[in-house]
């Protein structure tokens, strides 16, 4: 993204301090990620500390601070789902796509991508599902009652072939 593509989005908003969610959202939905480079000349722009700006990423379980896969798979790991075998869903959903073990990216998150990218892996502490424990978020679309024998079957929607 470049500085005229910036200046374009803090302009959609009248108060851009005010809009700081929608702004890091239209950067996150045109770069698939927050780059460091473009949270620094955003910072400059709209006058918020750099600091200021990665605490309101990080506490935000949507915004990412790395490259992303295609597709994001979010596994939640609250106590509900994790009771209700949440740990079980992501070992499995990690063998089937062919990544062994996750890192914590420098926003401390839980992340790992395919090597292909089309796929990243990663947890949130709860979606409010807890009603349909065990959860799994797809693109933002939540698969309730999951278990390991349906993740095929869900990854299939998402252009997975088993091996």
């Amino acid at each position: 993204m470049n500085e005229k593509e910036l200046n374009q989005i803090i302009s959609r908003y009248n108060s851009p301090s005010g809009k700081l969610l929608a702004i890091l959202e239209d950067i996150q939905a045109v770069e698939g990620y927050l780059p460091e480079k473009i949270l620094k000349s955003l910072s400059k722009k709209i006058h918020i500390p750099l600091s200021k700006l990665y605490s309101f990423v990080t506490f935000y379980s949507f915004f990412n601070l790395e490259p992303v896969g295609e597709h994001i798979i979010t596994v939640c790991k609250g106590t509900a789902c994790h009771v209700r075998g949440g740990s079980r869903l992501l070992k499995t959903m990690k063998r089937l796509l062919g990544v062994q073990s996750g890192e914590t990216t420098s926003d401390g998150k839980f992340m790992i991508t395919t090597e292909d990218r089309s796929f990243t892996i990663n947890t949130a502490r709860c979606f409010g599902a807890c009603s349909m424990a065990p959860v799994v978020r797809v693109d933002g679309k939540i698969y309730g009652y999951s278990t390991p024998k349906k993740l095929p079957e869900i990854l299939e929607k998402y252009g997975w072939r088993e091996e």
